[in-house]
C-alpha cells in the first residue's frame, strides 16, 4: 500500500438543527469522528476529495444542490498520532486538514463503509464536539452554530 499523503479533509455532516453525525472508527473503537480522508493523488482537489470521503464513508451523495459542501476555508496542521504514523511515508509527523461542512435532512439515509466504522450517531453539535477525540475535529463542531449563520444571509439575498 503507498503511503498517505499528509493533507486530508474533515466532513462535518449536520441538520439544519445542528444535529451533528459521527461515525465510530472500526480500527479504533471508541474513537467518534466525522468523515475525514487523504487526498488519492497530491493534485486531487479539496472539494473533490472532500465528495468522495463523504460518500466512501457513508453513502451521502454531494450533489451541489440540495447537498452542497461547503469550504471553511480553514486548515488545521495537527501532529499525526503515533498509532498511525506507518501508514505515512517515514518521517512525516504532521498533516494538513481542510475543513468542509455539508448540511443533510435528519433523514438521509447512513451507509456507512463496514471495513471504516462500526456505528453512526446523531448528536447535538455540543455533545458531538464532546465525543470526538479530535480537538480539530471538536473545535470545527464548535464553530457550526457562527458558521451556518454567516451563510444564512447570502442564501436569503440569492433567493431575491
Amino acid at each position: 500500500m503507498p503511503a498517505k499523503i499528509p493533507e486530508s479533509v474533515l466532513v462535518v455532516i449536520h441538520t439544519p438543527a445542528l444535529e451533528v453525525l459521527l461515525i465510530e472508527r472500526a480500527d479504533k473503537p471508541g474513537f467518534w469522528q466525522s468523515v475525514t480522508g487523504s487526498l488519492d493523488a497530491p493534485d486531487e482537489p479539496l472539494l473533490s476529495t472532500a465528495a468522495r470521503e463523504l460518500f466512501e464513508e457513508t453513502g451521502i451523495v454531494a450533489d451541489g444542490g440540495r447537498i452542497a459542501l461547503c469550504d471553511w476555508h480553514l486548515s488545521n496542521i495537527y501532529e499525526i498520532y503515533p498509532v498511525w504514523r506507518h501508514r505515512y511515508a517515514p518521517g512525516v509527523t504532521h498533516n494538513t486538514e481542510h475543513v468542509f461542512s455539508v448540511c443533510v435532512p435528519r433523514e438521509t439515509p447512513i451507509v456507512l463503509s463496514a471495513r471504516e466504522h462500526l456505528q453512526h450517531v446523531w448528536l447535538p453539535h455540543v455533545e458531538a464536539a464532546d465525543r470526538c477525540f479530535s480537538s480539530s475535529n471538536a473545535e470545527a463542531i464548535l464553530q457550526l452554530p457562527r458558521r451556518v449563520a454567516r451563510r444564512l444571509p447570502r442564501r436569503l439575498n440569492d433567493a431575491s
